[in-house]
């Protein structure tokens, strides 16, 4: 089975290169690391090539905002020759408050920003001189200074509404979903892999495992809580998807109080739904849920139950052989 997993700001940058070795070891498929506030996709995933062998190594995922369209392509080409082919280049739009407030630009007409990010990207990592002209990127004779080591890296879009789902099924090789309720999850895999053959579904699904089920699910409500309290796009998602009191509920106990107790808001409708989380074989029951909607690369998103480098080998364990 394939799997991946996302190692993310809940641990210390030291356990991420603990854990992508854990992973490498034990043959699973890819390792993510996200980015938006945390550390830098590229620079992680460097280091990771020089630990690991097998391994795959995606950015999951680095905003379009953040950086030019030659920069990325500069930076995944150079993944991909230091990790011998190994690179996986994951791509969204990110937040408006991310991109206003932290990168200052203007968050607007990111389903065009994309598609000319995409289509400049793939030109310089083919080691082609580029020139293109875009609303956005604009690129001048610009040849990288080294021959790629291959002429294709997949790219995969972040998707969470219709328009960047129908972008990423026209030009990329996969998306990445994330946040999307079981119920939600077949009729969205139909309708991408009915409009392109071979497209890759990756789906990020939160995931905590514990000998103590009520821990384990304690911890995904934890972090299924934050972002609903400061991410409007996965808010407004949620609500959408039949969770309207609890998206409610928790939004205002955020602006009210802060983030302490808004965990106690998330319902246990929503935590079988969206996330995986409880003892072993719960979680490898759920797992299998997940996969049955259609997913072709389930990506595990590591929350840590107890110590962690335990607590990484008890969801390799669990779910490596699902």
């Amino acid at each position: 089975m394939r799997l991946g997993f996302s190692l993310g700001t809940l641990l210390e940058y030291d356990e991420v290169l603990k854990c992508a070795v854990l992973a490498d070891k034990q043959g699973v498929e890819s390792v993510w690391i996200p980015e938006s506030w945390g550390r830098e996709a590229f620079v992680t995933l460097g280091t990771l090539a020089a630990l690991t062998k097998r391994v795959l190594l995606g950015t999951g995922i680095v905003g379009i905002y953040s950086r030019s369209s030659a920069s990325i392509a500069m930076a995944a080409a150079t993944l991909d020759a230091l990790s011998n082919g190994r690179a996986l280049l994951g791509l969204g739009a990110s937040s408006k408050a991310i991109v206003e407030n932290w990168h200052g630009m203007s968050f607007s007409n990111h389903i065009t920003r994309m598609q000319e990010y995409v289509d400049v990207i793939r030109m310089i990592c083919k080691g082609d001189k580029v020139s293109y002209r875009g609303k956005f990127a604009n690129v001048n004779n610009f040849k990288l200074g080294f021959k790629p080591i291959r002429e294709h890296i997949p790219i995969y879009i972040a998707a969470v509404n219709d328009k960047m789902l129908k972008l990423s099924s026209s030009i990329a090789d996969g998306t990445i979903l994330f946040l999307r309720p079981i119920s939600d999850l077949k009729v969205t895999v139909g309708k991408l892999k009915a409009s392109k053959e071979k497209f890759d579904v990756a789906c990020v699904i939160m995931t905590a495992v514990s000998k103590d089920a009520e821990l384990a699910r304690d911890r995904v409500r934890k972090t299924l809580s934050f972002y609903i309290a400061v991410g409007r796009i996965y808010s407004d998602f949620v609500a959408s998807r039949g969770f309207e009191n609890e998206v409610e509920q928790i939004t205002q106990e955020y602006k009210k109080h802060g983030l302490e107790n808004i965990h106690k808001l998330v319902s246990d409708n929503m935590v079988d739904s969206i996330t995986i989380a409880g003892a072993p074989e719960e979680c490898r029951k759920k797992l299998r849920k997940f996969i049955e909607t259609g997913i072709s690369l389930p990506i595990i998103q590591f929350n840590p139950v107890g110590e962690t480098e335990n607590s990484f080998k008890e969801v390799l364990s669990t779910l490596r052989e699902v």
